[in-house]
């Protein structure tokens, strides 16, 4: 789904759901407080959040696994694989499909061994067997099945934690004290435009962003796309870049392309002159024949902090 406008908002819509709100939050501190973590040997990173929608956790994901790789540590990923269809497996690339992994998975694969598995202690079994001595969790921060040796909370600096409330009335998953009682580290992805920072307390607050690997869209008037949580940061990023953004297109966040979908896109670009353009969390998930035609924008977080 798209994130809700009104999560932004304490406006009526927020009102009427903030009782709903309750009964999640008291669900979710009643199943950490009750959960029986398990201790898998290798030690235990979880990348994870306090609000719902994209902020730009697996590519943190990514980056804390490449440096740990270069210390020369054996580094596995753990993670559900949302949206996919395989339960319980080491992500394939060759063999998978992006329907059946999910394009979470795909994007963590790329970099280090992973396993998909909704059941995170079942998931650290299998790594600790395969070798891992670091295991990184892309989300989880909430599951209680697999104790963690060190917790990072990432956050949207352009949204900080919306109006504050929790689902379905806002897009916390639980209050934001009861979430930092739990975190070592808060790491805020780009501009802290909410003053965030400010109401961690005395949790490390470290700052990153996302960056661009490399740009070919300078000059450029494209047509990008995207089925992520916020589809407005990957425009703004292209016209950071000096691209010309002449039409965009929202899909839903993971959404799963059919190829009618793509050759409407296509057909639009073609006809308007414009570059067809997306994320590599949306290019991960088209076949090579879908693919054609298409450019990606491929990011890396970065960190301003050693």
């Amino acid at each position: 789904m798209k994130t809700p406008k009104f999560w932004s908002e304490n406006g009526f819509l927020a009102s009427v759901l903030t009782p709903l709100s309750y009964f999640y939050g008291a669900a979710t501190q009643w199943r950490i407080k009750y959960g029986k973590p398990y201790k898998c040997g290798a030690y235990v990173i979880c990348v994870g959040n306090i609000t719902a929608g994209g902020v730009g956790k697996t590519p943190v994901a990514m980056a804390l696994a490449e440096k740990y790789l270069k210390m020369g540590k054996k580094v596995f990923f753990v993670t559900r694989g949302y949206k996919g269809k395989l339960k319980n497996v080491v992500v394939d690339l060759e063999k998978m499909t992006a329907e059946e992994t999910g394009d979470e998975a795909r994007l963590l694969a790329g970099v280090a061994p992973t396993i998909i598995s909704p059941d995170r202690k079942w998931g650290a079994i299998r790594a600790v067997e395969m070798g891992a001595e670091v295991i990184i969790m892309d989300d989880g921060f909430q599951n209680p099945r697999l104790y963690k040796d060190e917790c990072y909370v990432v956050f949207d600096g352009s949204v900080g934690v919306g109006n504050g409330r929790i689902i379905p009335a806002g897009p916390l998953r639980e209050t934001l004290e009861d979430g930092l009682k739990r975190a070592n580290k808060v790491l805020i992805m780009g501009e802290d435009l909410t003053g965030l920072k400010e109401r961690c307390g005395g949790v490390p607050v470290y700052s990153g962003r996302l960056e661009a690997q490399k740009n070919e869209f300078a000059g450029k008037k494209v047509f990008a796309f995207a089925g992520i949580g916020h589809p407005e940061k990957f425009y703004k990023t292209l016209n950071d870049l000096g691209a010309e953004v002449i039409k965009t297109k929202d899909f839903a966040d993971h959404y799963t392309y059919q190829s009618e979908d793509i050759e409407k896109l296509k057909e639009e670009a073609k006809a308007a002159g414009l570059m067809l353009v997306t994320t590599e969390k949306d290019f991960v998930k088209l076949d090579k024949k879908m693919r054609e035609g298409i450019e990606v924008l491929k990011v890396r977080a970065v960190f301003d902090e050693a």
